[in-house]
């Protein structure tokens, strides 16, 4: 009976100690998604709801700035989540074993841009790449070079956007895949070493084998990033020219705040939240697997 009565209180201590987190987990997080939910259902109208059913799912399958959302969202995933976990790979295998000043350097320059707000970032680029006066503009013009806009042309603009997003995010994965391989065990190196493989091969069959939960994580909370991807659209291109641009999360946002359809925004949000599981629960999987 004792027994049973200090089990007790040592679980009722635990709880106590995770209520706080717990009840804002489930009044920020479950209660949004749950409401999200059930306003997909309804056409709201200011404070008045009508009971649609799937009719703000229908509407949205046939808009086709939609489907270009969808498009532009995936192309953004796949080249955003490419170019980061290559190039923070990359970079981290480089210098991750080195103990001169300057990759102390390195490290730091490569996460200035994620401590920097990406309002402040967006409007540093949307200056630089500004055809009038911009840097750029500006540089082409005094190499007697033709004046471009990068961010007016459907077929640059996006390729543009992309890589302003991943020169932004990147220092956060190399700073990662960095800690990362710091702990991976010196032994296997100097075991390598010995049997005379080069450094490629150590980093091909060693070093990124071994960070694969890393390279995990940061797949994984990159997707979930880019597909709110929204504060770089609205700033530098405002989902042109002729929805070039437009992602989910702009589209969301459009039909939201700008067209008052909180319905139709709703299911935009209850699709994404769908695709980010789809997306991450196999990954999710891998990894405990692995454990």
């Amino acid at each position: 009976m004792k027994l049973r009565n200090q089990v007790w209180k040592e679980n009722v201590t635990g709880y106590l100690f995770i209520m706080p987190q717990l009840l804002l987990f489930l009044l920020f997080i479950v209660y949004p998604i749950l409401e999200g939910i059930r306003l997909s259902l309804y056409k709201v109208q200011y404070k008045q709801e009508t009971f649609v059913g799937f009719a703000n799912y229908i509407t949205l399958f046939h808009d086709p700035v939609f489907f270009k959302s969808i498009v532009n969202t995936v192309v953004f995933v796949v080249f955003i989540v490419i170019l980061t976990v290559g190039f923070a790979l990359f970079v981290s295998s480089a210098v991750f074993d080195k103990n001169a000043k300057y990759v102390s350097f390195i490290r730091g320059s490569y996460y200035i841009p994620v401590m920097v707000s990406m309002v402040v970032m967006s409007m540093v680029w949307g200056f630089l790449l500004n055809p009038a006066n911009g840097l750029i503009s500006y540089g082409a013009r005094e190499m007697n070079f033709s004046t471009f806009n990068l961010l007016g042309n459907k077929n640059t603009v996006l390729p543009v956007v992309i890589f302003v997003t991943f020169a932004t995010n990147v220092g956060q994965a190399i700073i990662l895949y960095i800690a990362s391989m710091i702990g991976v065990p010196k032994d296997l190196f100097e075991a390598a070493e010995v049997d005379g493989a080069s450094r490629l091969r150590v980093i091909f069959q060693i070093l990124i084998p071994l960070v694969k939960p890393t390279t995990i994580y940061i797949t994984i909370i990159n997707i979930i990033a880019v597909l709110k991807i929204f504060v770089v659209i609205q700033m530098l291109t405002g989902g042109g020219p002729n929805n070039a641009t437009v992602t989910m999360m702009y589209y969301l946002y459009n039909n939201a705040f700008k067209y008052n359809q909180l319905g139709v925004a709703s299911a935009v949000g209850v699709i994404m939240f769908i695709i980010t599981l789809l997306l991450s629960v196999p990954q999710l999987r891998a990894m405990f697997k692995e454990k």
